[in-house]
């Protein structure tokens, strides 16, 4: 076994010693809302929005963006867990900011092993062998930070899966000072009607 599953187990333990009466918590958010957001260790949306368990659902994926799975997810929440609010936040130092569809296709068919950054650039130990499958996968990146919460606002708010009558709000976590900065424009695409 190795050590991290022991620490996890061993945490686990613990929280269950704790559990309480959580086991009775309804399935349905119990504060109606939703947060789809980034995957970034640095992120903990419990303390960013002020959670406790069975508060909020939280949708979480590289960048925090509206894939069809994040969006899948939203659905689900509203329609069957009665979501009515969402929030899409991304984040400062982003990690999808620092690549392209390009370099990941370039990285992939390079080797499977993990890749290295440097001030010049992602690089590839090329060792091992790799695929060409990653060259047909839109990676979702980030070239500006603001505009891809607005599109993503505005991706979900334009599915013919989400009704009108539900807000969508757009922020930036900001990773310096744990903020959370409204994008105007995003909050706006995402007004309820």
């Amino acid at each position: 076994m190795s050590k991290i599953v022991e620490e996890v187990l061993s945490a686990n333990a613990a929280y269950a010693d704790d559990f309480g009466d959580k086991g009775a918590l309804p399935m349905p958010p119990g504060r109606r809302f939703a947060i789809l957001t980034c995957m970034d260790a640095r992120l903990d949306p419990a303390k960013y929005a002020g959670l406790a368990e069975g508060d909020a659902h939280v949708i979480r994926n590289a960048g925090g963006r509206a894939s069809d799975d994040a969006i899948r997810s939203l659905v689900i929440s509203y329609k069957l867990l009665g979501t009515r609010e969402w929030f899409v936040i991304h984040h400062t130092d982003c990690g999808m900011e620092t690549f392209t569809n390009e370099i990941m296709g370039d990285l992939l068919a390079g080797s499977l092993q993990t890749a290295s950054v440097d001030a010049s650039g992602w690089h590839d130990s090329n060792a091992g062998g790799g695929t060409s499958d990653g060259k047909y996968i839109n990676w979702l990146t980030i070239s500006d930070n603001a505009k891809s919460v607005v599109e993503d606002v505005l991706r979900i708010r334009g599915s013919s899966m989400v009704p009108s009558d539900i807000p969508i709000y757009g922020y930036i976590y900001d990773c310096k000072s744990g903020k959370l900065v409204e994008i105007p424009e995003a909050t706006a695409a995402g007004k309820a009607s």
